[in-house]
């Protein structure tokens, strides 16, 4: 898990980023910044997290979400199953969206992005509640990206899991 970067900020989304100069080369991801992401944050759909360097407060390096999500406990692998409670569906928090600035790709801020996510879920799971962080990888090659992370890939699936257990370890070493 990356550490932080002390010349890299991560804040909530407002009004001053620049998200229409903001391209990763994935028009869905490029769209829902510009045309969506506000929306969700006022309505508390997702919360919104932009990369930026502090002394250029307005350019978005990359941005990831984070909601609510439930995964039935069928779906949850073994290796996570001990770990949860054994209702109908377990409370999962889900990494939505990720995405970095194609000038900014190879600089490892994916990795940044994910472990800030990470350190919000954990937080965020003892007043919520939360089993797992959850993502569903728009590709393949995003998908290694998350095993290489430590995720758990599920069967015949994109969908990818964390179990907060595992990042407890992680997180409090």
């Amino acid at each position: 898990m990356a550490t932080p970067r002390p010349d890299l900020k991560i804040e909530a989304l407002a009004s001053h980023h620049d998200r229409d100069g903001f391209s990763c080369g994935v028009d869905s991801l490029d769209r829902y910044l510009r045309t969506q992401a506000s929306q969700d944050v006022r309505r508390k759909a997702n919360g919104v997290f932009i990369l930026l360097e502090p002394d250029k407060p307005d350019v978005v390096l990359g941005y990831y979400t984070l909601c609510a999500t439930g995964l039935a406990q069928g779906d949850v692998p073994a290796v996570a199953r001990k770990h949860v409670p054994r209702y109908p569906l377990v409370s999962a928090t889900l990494v939505g969206r990720l995405a970095v600035s194609e000038a900014r790709q190879g600089e490892r801020l994916g990795a940044v992005l994910l472990a800030d996510a990470v350190r919000r879920a954990y937080a965020s799971a003892a007043t919520v509640g939360s089993s797992m962080l959850v993502v569903d990888a728009i590709n393949e090659r995003a998908a290694a990206f998350y095993e290489g992370n430590g995720f758990v890939r599920l069967p015949d699936s994109l969908r990818l899991l964390l179990p907060m257990h595992a990042i407890q370890r992680l997180v409090e070493p």
